[in-house]
């Protein structure tokens, strides 16, 4: 899928999970709330921990109908978390039976079937999230981020579009709609969500990455080795950063040095330069 690589590299965030309030515990004893507590991710030295919790939860036969949907959501989340799409969405499943109006655990479903790679039932399932609740900024990202797996960079453009009117501080928005502005070729409008973007968040290897194929279209070979090498400074692996600046070492005519990043990045992913004519780029 085009772009794949890049975006298993994008900041947790194209994939928010929100954690939720469990209420209706003030005469609990104090096991009972502290699997409250840990249900909730209150620690996040495990998934695992959240998964305990959860399961003390539901297994208990005590709660509301409405705690379980909470504790289903939430355990789901720590099942994506540990990357166990399928039992995440399993959780997923039971929580919208008992709830089916309940907008997060329909994108949260969804960025585990994204995750899973099952585009389309993941933009189902971001739909349904924001026809229940129209102002969901991160649901709106999170169909951006799956149109752009599909290659509809046009459209993710414009469901970012809403998530950062909805949500201007949503770093994740921002830099994905640069990304989409970038491969169709709108590069001041891409370079400006990209320096937004990394107001927001500096220390986003995606970002630099995004910015510096803008800096690569645009002919600022200097540019572009700078933000690809910062990219690179905060993820050594990244395919695309290692492969965008060779291209501009090679332009430089820093043969040896350009080759050797060129070399690098298809050691990582065969089909890199697929991937870049893609962009626009050869």
């Amino acid at each position: 899928m085009q772009n794949s690589v890049r975006r298993a590299v994008v900041h947790g965030t194209a994939s928010t999970l929100i954690l939720l309030s469990l209420g209706g515990v003030a005469g609990a004893q104090r096991p009972m709330l502290k699997n409250i507590e840990l249900c909730n991710g209150v620690d996040r030295t495990s998934p695992d921990i959240q998964i305990d919790a959860c399961t003390s939860l539901i297994d208990s036969g005590k709660q509301t109908p409405q705690t379980l949907v909470i504790a289903y959501n939430n355990r789901g989340n720590a099942y994506v978390a540990k990357g166990e799409y399928d039992r995440a969405v399993q959780d997923y499943d039971q929580s919208i039976k008992l709830n089916p109006n309940y907008s997060r655990t329909f994108n949260n479903r969804g960025v585990a079937y994204q995750k899973k790679g099952e585009y389309d039932l993941a933009i189902k399932d971001f739909d349904e999230a924001i026809r229940l609740n129209a102002e969901y900024a991160n649901a709106f990202a999170n169909r951006a981020q799956t149109y752009q797996h599909k290659g509809e960079y046009e459209r993710a453009a414009r469901d970012y579009d809403e998530a950062t009117r909805l949500k201007p501080t949503l770093e994740a928005a921002w830099s994905g709609r640069c990304w989409s502005r970038a491969i169709v070729g709108e590069l001041q409008a891409a370079l400006a969500d990209c320096n937004e973007a990394l107001r927001l968040e500096p220390n986003a290897a995606a970002t630099f990455d995004s910015r510096g194929l803008i800096y690569l279209k645009l002919g600022e070979w200097d540019s572009a080795i700078a933000d690809y090498s910062s990219a690179l400074r905060l993820d050594p692996k990244l395919a695309n950063a290692l492969y965008g600046r060779g291209l501009a070492k090679l332009k430089k005519r820093e043969t040896i040095e350009g080759n050797a990043d060129v070399a690098a990045a298809k050691e990582l992913v065969a089909n890199i330069a697929e991937e870049f004519v893609h962009y626009g780029v050869q």
